[in-house]
C-alpha cells in the first residue's frame, strides 16, 4: 500500500472513530437523559454504548499516534521554520 493511500484509510478511520466517539459521548452525557426523556435513554443500553464509546476513543488515540508517526518529518520541518524566525510557511 502506498503512502497515500496508507493517510486516506487512517484519516477515514479517524473521522469513523471520531463520530462514533462524539455520538456516544453525547448520548452517555448525564444531561441526555432530561432531553430524551428517561424511557428512550434506558432503551438505548447505555452500557453498550459506553464499552462504544470506550472502543472508539482508544481506537482514535491509536490512528492519532500513527498520524504523528507518519507525519514526524513533516512536523519537524514546520516547527523548526517558525522557531528560526521565518515565522511563515511556504514563504507566503
Amino acid at each position: 500500500m502506498n503512502r497515500t493511500k496508507l493517510n486516506y484509510w487512517i484519516d477515514v478511520g479517524l473521522a469513523l472513530s471520531f463520530f462514533i466517539c462524539f455520538i456516544t459521548g453525547l448520548i452517555k452525557w448525564p444531561g441526555a437523559i432530561k432531553i430524551i426523556g428517561v424511557s428512550a435513554y434506558k432503551a438505548l443500553h447505555v452500557p453498550n454504548i459506553s464499552m462504544l464509546h470506550d472502543w472508539s476513543g482508544l481506537i482514535m488515540g491509536l490512528l492519532v499516534l500513527i498520524h504523528l508517526v507518519l507525519h514526524w518529518e513533516w512536523i519537524v520541518c514546520v516547527t523548526k521554520s517558525i522557531f528560526k524566525g521565518e515565522g511563515k510557511i511556504g514563504g507566503k
